[in-house]
């Protein structure tokens, strides 16, 4: 009987390829403040761990999720609290954010997850408005004004996040370890359950899994991490505001995901550094970005339906092909 375990042909080279790339792509980050502009970087890393916390619930759960900016922003409304009015570190001021979007998570995803289907979108869309129009009313937002003015302070006590480049590599060291964790949970025994369900749940069931439960668990994750990136923004941005917690930032986390390609790790990030450049090239020029995005998206749709990198995985040849 063949060896299941052994190693395909290819396999390993195919392996090294990878992380040859994984590291030319941290060392161009490590390089690129000293020749882009950081603040549009970081904008970037944020809006790409958001993207990426975003494929691990539809790309790898297959769940569609209409809420995603109740995490984004809620954590970006309750870290900027936490640094601006209680006078926290950012460090803790993000990690305050992080929890409180897991927590809105875990209140969603508890109704959310008894649906499948557009029915689940469309609890999750509700759900998101009804946290809309309470960041709208409640009186530590401050309504239409948001939270501004936040300061960005010092980490650890001595690094002083004023600086550009300092709070350049802190953003890349959240960034690197938000994208780790979603690669590590992707990769792990959870995982592969998740990928089972989004398959065929009926067979999960069958199995013996507690389908509802690795759900629910997917989407504390997922709004976890998505929170991790708004509290990341509003700290970088000094600022947080509606505009994090509308449907249309939810939508905005769908185009750059499906622009890129659901199910892979680079897709997102790809998506949303395309969506993030266009926004800011155009956003002088006086053509409207929505329709720029939008025609973008129509393309993407008839000529790249697995997203960019999606396309681009489909055409190499797997290494058990050589």
């Amino acid at each position: 009987m063949a060896d299941l375990t052994a190693t395909a042909p290819g396999a390993k080279s195919t392996g090294r390829t990878e992380w040859l790339l994984v590291l030319l792509g941290v060392l161009g980050l490590l390089a690129a403040p000293f020749f882009v502009y950081p603040i549009f970087l970081m904008k970037i890393m944020c809006f790409a761990l958001f993207a990426c916390a975003f494929n691990l619930l539809l790309g790898y759960t297959g769940l569609l999720s209409f809420g995603h900016a109740t995490f984004f922003g809620g954590a970006a409304y309750f870290s900027a609290h936490a640094v601006k009015v209680w006078g926290v570190p950012p460090e803790i001021g993000i990690l305050i954010g992080t929890a409180g979007a897991a927590v809105l998570g875990l209140v969603m995803g508890f109704f959310a997850i008894r649906r499948q289907g557009i029915y689940f979108a469309m609890i999750t869309l509700a759900l998101a408005q009804m946290f809309y129009f309470f960041c709208l009313q409640a009186p530590f937002t401050h309504g239409e004004d948001g939270i501004q003015g936040v300061p960005r302070g010092l980490l650890l006590g001595f690094i002083d996040l004023r600086q550009p480049l300092n709070i350049y590599y802190f953003v890349l060291a959240v960034f690197l370890i938000g994208v780790f964790s979603i690669w590590r949970i992707v990769n792990s025994p959870f995982g592969m359950i998740l990928r089972s369900i989004r398959e065929n749940e009926s067979r999960a069931v069958s199995l013996g899994y507690s389908v509802a439960n690795y759900k629910l668990a997917a989407f504390v994750m997922s709004a976890a991490l998505a929170g991790l990136a708004g509290a990341t923004k509003a700290i970088v941005f000094q600022f947080a505001t509606l505009t994090d917690v509308t449907w249309q930032m939810s939508g905005e986390v769908i185009l750059m995901t499906l622009l890129g390609g659901i199910g892979t790790m680079v897709g997102p990030m790809v998506g949303a550094t395309l969506v993030v450049t266009l926004q800011n090239t155009l956003a002088t020029s006086g053509f409207p970005v929505t329709i720029a995005t939008g025609l973008i998206f129509m393309v993407c749709v008839l000529v790249f339906r697995r997203g960019i990198v999606g396309e681009i995985y489909a055409r190499l040849p797997r290494a058990e092909k050589h």
